[in-house]
């Protein structure tokens, strides 16, 4: 396991992006939960947010790509509108533990 952040470093309804050994993957945190996917449009490839560290929609309950407007949502990354309908984000094995996140080899 990696220590990727501290915990404070995501505060809820924000997301933060990562590179880590040439992956780049985002955490959101919802709720006191995190969640963490690739940062990878199904659609096209690309990566989601155009400004850094920005994934979510203005309420912060859903997850945009900035690209085309798809919105994903924040607790399993199904598509629930836009060009990649009914497709998934691919997550990330996230853990945290006393203080500090970790990404799961």
């Amino acid at each position: 396991m990696n220590v990727i952040c501290k915990s404070t470093d995501i505060k809820d309804n924000q997301s933060k992006g990562f590179n880590v050994n040439d992956t780049l993957f985002f955490i959101v945190r919802k709720d006191g939960e995190l969640y963490g996917y690739e940062n990878h449009c199904p659609h096209l490839g690309i990566q989601l947010e155009m400004v850094p560290d920005q994934f979510l929609e203005s309420t912060h309950s859903l997850i945009q790509c900035s690209m085309h407007g798809a919105l994903f949502q924040i607790s399993d990354g199904l598509c629930i509108s836009g060009p990649c309908f009914d497709q998934k984000l691919k997550p990330v094995s996230i853990k945290e533990e006393n203080g500090e996140v970790y990404l799961i080899d």
